[in-house]
């Protein structure tokens, strides 16, 4: 499995949080990787770590964008692109194996899947202010 569909499933999870109280992420986890065909041992380690790390760094990520974002604060942001972009910073301050211009491509090519047409750009434009 490739880092970006790696990078997509933990989108996924992350994207649970916004529906599922914090005692049940860890049921919901296990739920969401055991159907995730063929995932090896090595991948779902992989993905279980970086969600954690991400999950845990949810207000200081959101104090990131907060500071980088002018009349979207994260109450107001779409939840898809909310999550995507904490994905992203995470990996542009803390993920030492993934340049910023890469988390900043990988973040763009999820809001055109996942988000609205404007989801991109926005996307993009706020990544850009937080890598500076």
């Amino acid at each position: 499995m490739g880092r970006s569909e790696l990078r997509e499933h933990i989108f996924k999870m992350l994207f649970l949080v916004e529906f599922n109280g914090e005692e049940e992420m860890p049921e919901q986890v296990e739920l969401y990787l055991d159907q995730i065909e063929n995932l090896t041992e090595e991948n779902r380690e992989y993905i279980e770590k970086k969600h954690a790390a991400i999950a845990g760094k949810v207000e200081e990520i959101d104090e990131l964008l907060n500071l980088h974002t002018t009349g979207w604060k994260t109450t107001r942001m779409n939840k898809v692109d909310l999550t995507i972009l904490r994905l992203a910073v995470y990996e542009i301050k803390w993920d030492e194996d993934v340049p910023a211009g890469v988390a900043i491509n990988e973040a763009v090519e999820l809001a055109k899947k996942y988000s609205s047409d404007e989801g991109p750009s926005f996307v993009n434009g706020v990544l850009g202010k937080v890598a500076n």
